[in-house]
């Protein structure tokens, strides 16, 4: 091809970083930044940091400082900085409209999942929530393995039977009560978990944690410390009813601690959060019946709707809503206070518009100013009795008030979520499942959209059905991506038979017959989704595994003959049986790309080329002897415009591995090949550090 550069001309090829980021150099760098003058010969100067911070802003000297310390606390912070390389591979038979979903579920031990996820979901979390193992003395403690990798540690120990299985149990290590440091192996697991928690967090983002009253006084000082104790939003207290085999109280509660990422961020840019009042479907159906048969007649239309507010049961949710029981020609309302809150209101002349008499004045003054006042009068918004003896009302429509703050007590019978749960499953698959309907208010709550959701803990699987109920009733989109890892489930009391052998199977499951009980049960709203929304009762499956890359691991006493043979080895950087599309989910998720990306694959002979949406053009397969399968230039060529007839737009950067440029018969010829392949994609507007090899 013409205008192809010597090798002189590129000295350098880019990369795909082959772990996640190790965000202790990404700290030192932004100290670097923002504070050159606390550096000195390549060190942080402390005493130069203090001096600039001033005194005011350090903690007390000695050892008396406020905040939770425990044995184990440093090294659990320095955890949740450690990159990974591990990966996450695609599992498309368990996968549900892998083409068109969004969802995403990871089997996999979850810190290294999180830390997989990094570069790719870092600020992009609108909502975290987690249901985490509650020190409760019989349950279990993750055991965060860092010397060596978690699936080699699983398999060393027995924690993993021969299928590869985690069991029961082993995927943790007991935290019994009677352990010498028995809260602090549950902080020392929980810490990096949210301190990751908070990394993929959004700016106006949230994170939501369940806990009993066992460790909630040392998580909240865990999340003030992650989170900052000025971003604590507040603590719900989930009522699930009694128990009867308390001595001394019936602990029959739980607590839902809630923390926004950038509480600032959320007050200077006006974000409230609030969720829609329930039973207002109800009343309004109500209300467009009556208009129909009393067209125009407001007085029948408003004895009417009270009289059906008496007849509903008490426990109805509309009946909540009776104060809303009068109607005029923008719908339904009640007349609400008008005066001025705690008094020293205007106070001016009013005329009854059927008397023309002035109106009774509120003692504290009227709430508006006679501009105002006139405007809503204008409007219909003021509500006048029959004379000028009553002080008027500001007409307060449902319409305009259907959203409200969540209160912070849920009364929920926590025996309800199991029966639904085994009515969905077809028998008893797992112990105390969280209530979707209580996960759904918190959803509703703060995100909207197409937000993304995340549950690191994920159980059966309640956070992503309770998603696409939410999904369902409101017609938006909202993302799942649920984490759970494989352990082997303990046969409990009524679960015996149980078909599932592992806790993630459960998930994977729920998360499938949700959705097509949600297709069933709200077809009637899914029906009126225009075509470019439609529900999205899917997922894309994944599992966490090693790297499809090989890795030094050597120390100083290898000999030279093992040494020769480990270069050998590394003559081709993948493991053997690594395949095209494992390969190319670990790159795109290391390059920062999600694993709901729309992909599609398309071919010239052997040589198959993948189309990422988000402008990547990738080609992954593992090399072979055979030369026909190794991409000439002419194939890049032809798969950029292939690209472009794809999607209607060129690819923006170019993905393959190293390996893929050659065989045993060229590794000279490498180099030439790169250089190439970059000055090629020149020719079509695509930099060279956005041309990746791995």
């Amino acid at each position: 091809m013409e205008g192809l550069s010597t090798m002189s001309e590129v000295s350098e090829f880019s990369s795909v970083p082959l772990s996640s980021p190790d965000m202790r150099v990404r700290l030192w760098e932004q100290l670097q930044v923002s504070a050159p003058e606390v550096f000195a010969d390549g060190k942080l100067n402390v005493e130069a940091l203090q001096n600039l911070l001033g005194d005011e802003n350090l903690a007390g000297g000695g050892a008396e400082k406020f905040g939770l310390t425990w044995p184990g606390k440093r090294e659990a912070q320095r955890v949740a900085q450690l990159p990974t390389s591990a990966a996450i591979h695609p599992q498309f038979s368990d996968s549900v409209d892998w083409e068109s979903t969004r969802n995403v579920f990871i089997e996999g031990e979850n810190l290294e999942t999180l830390k997989a996820l990094r570069a790719a979901y870092r600020g992009k979390v609108k909502m975290v929530y987690i249901d985490p193992p509650y020190n409760t003395g019989h349950d279990f403690v993750y055991s965060d393995r860092f010397a060596q990798t978690v699936r080699e540690y699983e398999f060393e120990t027995g924690a993993r039977d021969a299928e590869g299985a985690l069991k029961a149990g082993t995927a943790f290590e007991k935290n019994a009560a009677t352990s010498g440091a028995f809260h602090s192996n549950w902080l020392s697991m929980m810490y990096p978990r949210l301190v990751l928690a908070r990394e993929l967090l959004a700016e106006d983002g949230a994170i939501f944690v369940s806990i009993d009253s066992g460790e909630v006084a040392h998580l909240r000082q865990v999340i003030d410390e992650i989170f900052g104790e000025y971003n604590f939003i507040g603590d719900f207290v989930w009522a699930a009813g009694r128990k009867n085999d308390s001595k001394y109280i019936s602990q029959s509660h739980e607590y839902i601690l809630c923390y926004a990422r950038n509480l600032s961020y959320l007050k200077s840019n006006n974000i409230v959060w609030r969720v829609k009042k329930k039973g207002l479907e109800e009343i309004y159906k109500k209300v467009e019946v009556l208009q129909k048969m009393h067209p125009g007649d407001f007085e029948t239309q408003t004895k009417e709707i009270r009289k059906w507010y008496k007849s509903l049961p008490d426990g109805d949710e509309a009946k909540r809503h009776k104060h809303y029981n009068s109607l005029d020609e923008n719908g339904i309302y009640f007349g609400d206070n008008i005066s001025w809150p705690n008094g020293g209101g205007p106070k001016y002349e009013v005329l009854h518009p059927v008397t023309g008499r002035p109106v009774k004045v509120p003692s504290g003054g009227w709430r508006f100013q006679e501009n105002e006042f006139k405007r809503k009068q204008e409007q219909g918004g003021i509500y006048f009795g029959p004379d000028e003896t009553t002080v008027p009302k500001v007409k307060r429509y449902l319409k305009d008030t259907e959203f409200e703050a969540l209160y912070s007590v849920m009364y929920q019978d926590g025996r309800a979520a199991t029966k639904r749960l085994k009515d969905l499953m077809g028998e008893k698959v797992f112990d105390y499942p969280k209530d979707e309907t209580v996960l759904a208010d918190f959803i509703r709550m703060v995100t909207s959209g197409n937000d993304l959701i995340i549950d690191f803990f994920a159980g059966s699987g309640s956070l992503a059905h309770a998603a696409m109920i939410v999904n369902a009733q409101d017609g938006e989109n909202r993302r799942t991506i649920s984490i759970q890892i494989p352990e082997r489930v303990k046969s409990t009391k009524g679960s015996e038979g149980n078909k599932f052998s592992t806790i993630s199977e459960i998930t994977r499951e729920r998360i499938r017959r949700a959705g097509q009980q949600v297709r069933e049960e709200y077809a009637e709203q899914i029906a009126q989704r225009s075509e470019d929304t439609p529900l999205d009762t899917g997922f894309r499956a994944f599992t966490l595994g090693e790297s499809c890359f090989k890795s030094w691991k050597i120390d100083s006493s290898i000999g030279a003959d093992n040494l020769d043979m480990l270069f050998n080895e590394l003559g081709d950087s993948l493991k053997p049986g690594a395949e095209a599309h494992q390969v190319l989910f670990e790159l795109l998720l290391k390059a920062g790309y999600r694993l709901d990306e729309t992909i599609v694959p398309f071919s010239f002979g052997y040589k198959e080329f993948f189309a990422i949406a988000a402008g990547v053009l990738a080609f992954t397969r593992p090399p072979t002897e055979d030369a026909a399968t190794i991409p000439s230039l002419e194939d890049w060529e032809k798969a950029i415009s292939k690209f472009h007839e794809i999607y209607g737009y060129e690819p923006v950067q170019l993905l393959m591995i190293e390996d893929a440029l050659s065989n045993e018969n060229n590794y000279a010829n490498v180099d030439s090949l790169k250089l190439n392949l970059v000055q090629l994609a020149k020719q079509h507007g695509i930099n060279r550090e956005d041309v990746l090899f791995a």
